[in-house]
């Protein structure tokens, strides 16, 4: 039974989230602020937070950066409808998916439960003669183990970027638009916004620059979609 943080200032949407994924079979732990999630985090990490982005004390994002020092787990943010720059933000800082309210929460279960097995197929041990290896140029995938090497430095990425990298580096050359690729990092599993994408999209081109300042192989056609070139 996997085990669910819900960290928001509304009791009402704490009270009625929490009931409806205890119906489905999660362990939910409630916290109406950031640092007493924070606290029960050090305590016992959960399996995945759903974090309120606009809380007083500390926000979403301040409690996603300190949880990123010790945690990788899957992160989603809930944001107000004009929250963008915020929900642009919140993906460049590690948060792996974002709903706006009011959303529905069948959606946010059907989130919750895709994140939820990326998770668990990152962490299946393989045995090293069993990793099946995608190699473009100056970019090695160990696709079984979801590292990433670029020019010989590892890059730390998120499921959502490792699978968006993948689906792109294996069409080299090959234009993959916003839906294709959706469909590769989403799996069908509920309706996703255009910008979700371009968000996941900057902050993947964001690591790999820091590995490497002259990072190219992602290019962007504009109104199109995306496409990785090794040359």
């Amino acid at each position: 039974m996997s085990r669910i943080a819900l960290v928001d200032d509304d009791r009402n949407i704490l009270t009625s989230i929490g009931m409806t994924l205890e119906a489905e079979g999660f362990e939910v732990d409630a916290h109406s602020d950031g640092p007493s999630a924070l606290a029960a985090f050090s305590k016992r990490m959960p399996d995945l937070a759903v974090l309120d982005i606009k809380m007083p004390r500390m926000d979403g994002m301040d409690v996603l950066q300190r949880l990123r020092r010790h945690a990788d787990i899957p992160v989603i943010f809930l944001t107000s409808k004009d929250d963008e720059i915020d929900e642009i933000l919140g993906l460049r800082m590690g948060a792996d998916d974002y709903m706006r309210k009011p959303f529905s929460q069948r959606l946010l279960v059907e989130r919750i439960r895709v994140l939820l097995r990326r998770q668990v197929m990152r962490d299946l041990p393989e045995l090293p003669d069993m990793s099946p290896i995608l190699e473009r140029g100056d970019l090695l995938m160990d696709l079984a183990r979801h590292s990433v090497i670029w020019r010989g430095q590892e890059v730390a990425l998120t499921v959502t970027e490792f699978l968006l990298l993948q689906t792109l580096a294996q069409a080299p050359g090959i234009v993959k638009s916003r839906d294709q690729l959706m469909r590769a990092a989403y799996q069908d599993d509920g309706p996703m916004d255009d910008r979700t994408i371009d968000s996941h999209i900057k902050r993947l081109r964001k690591k790999l620059r820091f590995a490497d300042s002259d990072f190219s192989a992602i290019e962007t056609l504009y109104g199109i979609g995306y496409r990785y070139n090794d040359g």
